[in-house]
């Protein structure tokens, strides 16, 4: 490596600390490199914090094959393969924002789990920008680029993660406007599972205030005004797969839009889980992302990898989020 280059790896990663600490992040081990001639960033890989409470360590990180989205994934690929491969999540940001860093603990403990999360917004970006700072707008097409981009990976032989990742199972998830972005794309008939954050489906289309959308400072108005209006109540029965609407209790601003589409969705297996942390941040800057980290991965383990004792922390009156006070929880056609 140049001095040239050296010199801006040691920036990049004297930049990236401070943007870490403000989401509370206990460390950042990881690495970066340059193409010499150019001087360009080609790989990033960065662990948040301790990289996640799972058996599989994992890694904040950019692919030059999908420059448009940061992966979080367990670090070492090498317990994955054809018996044991990584079900795809596909997530977007609150405001939909360009930009992950937010959700970087919470994100980076689900791919601790076994998980390849593939969130909209470049992954240099979602490092050196820190929490809070603009992004620019985003598409709901973007999640469907992640799910594509995934099983591409997985299908192609000279890939990192070919026949690592298992196509047939596929999250998409979002907080907030990135909520309605999830549910705009759930019809795609490849999606197992959608989880929906602090985030339910106006009764009628308007622009949604700057304070509606996501975290504090608002977002892209005319990115919010396209995945609103796209969304509508009527196409809730587009939902064809189990659904999980995450909330923040009376005192989130989606809390009644949320419970409108929990009382309209009567076709699809549906839980209504409720704490008291208002609508952002929520639990996503609390290490491993809180207690949406902990009921997050409970429900992708069971509907993502059949794990039948993640799935006793939702089902009947006797489950497992049921006896903590901090939860309330209603749910419609969930069986084991």
């Amino acid at each position: 490596m140049s001095k040239r280059i050296a010199i801006a790896a040691a920036v990049l990663v004297l930049a990236i600390r401070p943007a870490m600490a403000q989401v509370g992040d206990a460390d950042l081990v990881g690495s970066v490199s340059f193409d010499a001639p150019s001087g360009q960033l080609q790989r990033l890989m960065v662990q948040v914090g301790d990289g996640g409470t799972g058996p599989y360590p994992a890694v904040l990180a950019g692919d030059t094959s999908l420059p448009t989205h940061t992966i979080y994934r367990p670090r070492d690929l090498s317990p994955f393969g054809e018996s044991s491969q990584l079900p795809i999540v596909a997530w977007g940001n609150g405001a939909c924002r360009n930009n992950s860093g937010e959700y970087r603990n919470f994100l980076s403990e689900i791919a601790s789990h076994g998980f390849l999360v593939v969130a909209i917004g470049p992954a240099a970006q979602s490092l050196v920008m820190g929490s809070g700072a603009p992004g620019g707008g985003t598409e709901s097409s973007q999640l469907l680029d992640a799910i594509d981009w995934a099983i591409a990976q997985a299908n192609d032989p000279g890939s990192e993660y070919f026949q690592k990742i298992d196509t047939g199972r596929i999250a998409v998830m979002g907080h907030s406007c990135g909520g309605i972005q999830a549910l705009d794309v759930s019809k795609d008939p490849r999606v197992t599972t959608t989880m929906i954050f602090n985030s339910g489906v106006f009764r009628e289309p308007r622009p949604a205030p700057r304070s509606d959308v996501g975290s504090p400072g608002g977002g892209p108005p005319a990115a919010a005004r396209s995945a609103m209006a796209a969304m509508t109540k009527d196409r809730l029965r587009e939902l064809h797969a189990p659904v999980a609407y995450i909330l923040g209790g009376p005192g989130d601003i989606a809390y009644q839009n949320g419970l409108d589409d929990f009382q309209r969705i009567d076709h699809v297996p549906i839980l209504f889980a409720n704490q008291n942390v208002g609508h952002y941040p929520a639990t996503f800057l609390q290490p491993h992302g809180g207690a949406y980290g902990v009921a997050t991965v409970a429900w992708l383990k069971w509907h993502l990898k059949g794990d039948t004792q993640a799935a006793q922390a939702f089902i009947g009156t006797d489950c497992g989020l049921c006896h903590d006070p901090e939860w309330s929880i209603q749910s419609k056609n969930l069986r084991p």
